[in-house]
């Protein structure tokens, strides 16, 4: 008998994209940072393994050991780990020759050019690099050698057919393997769907949280066809949950975990920085899912490029819904400095503004306005940007991990646009070092102090409060600084409830409210607010 019934996604189902079986994230789609971190780290950490695969068990699984370059892999599975490393060692050698020559061949102008024409070194360039890279210095006689990240895209280099899906279900908790550092071996209960992730296929699969299909309209998705038996757990046929647009004049908002806000008024919808959790199996604490979203996505914002802000998972899931996707503008002249634009084209978005400092968008009885990010980046280049959106006569400023290193800025912003009376923001205000994220992709390593006086952090109670005073804000929202169990296995974060990024919070918090501050909350998991019509 055929089954007629109309199945869509499971609210536990949830996926990962994966490169070569190693969660996507810029640094690793772009293809010469993933080159670099292919070298530096995934080869390095995987030949540690096989040499002590007990250590790094243990070691992954100590809670003051996470965010480590230790692969959370069973000794059992070691085999798998050799058979891995031994692919991406035979099949990427063109990308390990590029990481190479783009190192020596850096750190070969460091030495030598010291402003002298760098015309005669075109003629020393390396065959890997020739024809994808630009020669310049800066201002002080630096060289840099300044890849064609567009020409990059169109080379060997970038290779769609290791792009895949594992798409699995979220059964205990929320917890997963430290992304960075542990590959995705297969597992009984999971499909590996290996396609390009531009592929609008995708689209048909992730359509399924909208409209249900038919089983067999679902098992067509799949090339090639999977077996039942994955397929059907990953499913349900309990009624679609669709939120309903949000029409009122009033402003709404949707916490919905980390950076991630849904702002909504007037039938406009605006999701900043989306980090989306699915709900385990067996139940977690309450958050807002994919469900809670509008069938519609009018502006997806991007503040930058980090692991956390643009997340993969979340904005392939959501690529059908999203009319227009919002990203900062990189300056292109640093290989790290990846543009969003670019990536966004590879992963399949068809829409894409890149914005500079106070370049607006209009929307409806409102407006985009892009803002300037100082810090969090280790004193690195990065395309990066906060928004100011205005909802009729209401400005929000949403910083992201903005670090208030100078409150002029500031200010000038408010001269520009007008008291912005409501704040969202980040206090990760200690913030890992400089080689933690940036290690893999710099020519030297740095110096251990270096390394820890350049950290990627947000706003202290200090920088805070500067900030708040600045702009004439009257309400303001800190994050959850990584607390929600979801970012666990993004940013390797144990919360502790006396720790210094809760002691900071608290100050701001209770600062604002003896200044006699509208609200000021500490954000967690799921939260909603309303603003009276406009």
């Amino acid at each position: 008998m055929t089954d007629e019934s109309l199945y869509r996604l499971a609210d536990q189902t949830a996926i990962e994209p994966l490169i070569d079986k190693w969660v996507a994230w810029p640094h690793i789609f772009s293809p010469a940072p993933y080159c670099l971190h292919l070298l530096n780290y995934q080869t390095k950490v995987l030949s540690s393994y096989l040499q002590a695969p007990e250590v790094h068990v243990k070691s992954a699984r100590n809670p003051k050991l996470m965010g480590g370059p230790f692969v959370n892999a069973s000794t059992e599975r070691a085999a798998e780990v050799r058979d891995l490393l031994n692919h991406l060692m035979e099949t990427h050698r063109d990308d390990l020759d590029l990481a190479r020559s783009l190192i020596e061949f850096q750190n070969q102008l460091t030495e030598e050019a010291q402003g002298q024409s760098l015309e005669p070194y075109y003629e020393k360039i390396p065959e890997a690099l020739q024809g994808y890279v630009e020669l310049v210095y800066d201002y002080n006689n630096h060289p840099i050698t300044r890849c064609l990240e567009s020409l990059l895209y169109h080379s060997p280099y970038y290779k769609t057919h290791i792009q895949s899906l594992r798409v699995f279900r979220q059964m205990r908790d929320d917890s997963r393997a430290y992304f960075m550092s542990t590959p995705r071996l297969p597992e009984r209960d999971q499909i590996d769907w290996i396609i390009p992730f531009a592929d609008p296929q995708i689209d048909q699969l992730f359509n399924l949280d909208l409209q249900p299909q038919p089983l067999g309209y679902i098992r067509e998705i799949f090339k090639p066809p999977v077996d039942d038996e994955k397929l059907i757990p990953l499913l349900s046929k309990a009624p679609n949950k669709i939120a309903e647009q949000w029409s009122d004049s009033g402003i709404r908002f949707r916490y919905f975990g980390h950076a991630c806000v849904l702002i909504e008024w007037n039938g406009v919808s605006i999701l900043i920085d989306p980090f989306i959790s699915v709900m385990p199996e067996d139940g977690g604490i309450d958050r807002f899912t994919y469900t809670d979203l509008p069938p519609q996505i009018d502006y997806v914002l991007i503040t930058h490029a980090h692991h956390d802000h643009f997340v993969l998972e979340t904005l392939i899931r959501l690529r059908h819904r999203i009319r227009y996707l919002i990203v900062p503008r990189s300056s292109g002249i640093f290989y790290g400095d990846t543009s969003l634009k670019l990536l966004a084209q590879k992963i399949g978005f068809k829409h894409i503004q890149e914005v500079d400092a106070l370049e607006s968008i209009f929307v409806p009885s409102g407006e985009i306005t892009a803002v300037p990010f100082l810090g969090e980046h280790n004193d690195l280049p990065h395309a990066k940007t906060a928004y100011v959106v205005r909802a009729g006569k209401e400005q929000i400023l949403f910083a992201a991990d903005s670090s208030c290193l100078d409150k002029r800025v500031y200010e000038h912003i408010r001269n520009v646009l007008g008291p912005i009376r409501t704040v969202f923001v980040g206090m990760e205000c200690i913030g890992a070092p400089l080689s933690w994220v940036y290690g893999p992709l710099l020519p030297k390593a740095p110096e251990h102090a270096h390394s820890q006086s350049r950290r990627s952090h947000a706003c202290d109670a200090v920088g805070a409060l500067h900030l708040l005073h600045a702009v004439g804000a009257e309400r303001v929202y800190v994050y959850a600084m990584g607390r929600e169990p979801w970012l666990k296995h993004s940013l390797a974060f144990v919360p502790e409830e006396n720790d210094l990024y809760m002691k900071e919070s608290t100050k701001v918090l209770e600062t604002c409210r003896v200044r006699g501050f509208v609200d000021a909350q500490r954000l967690f998991g799921r939260y909603e607010l309303y603003l009276g019509g406009m």
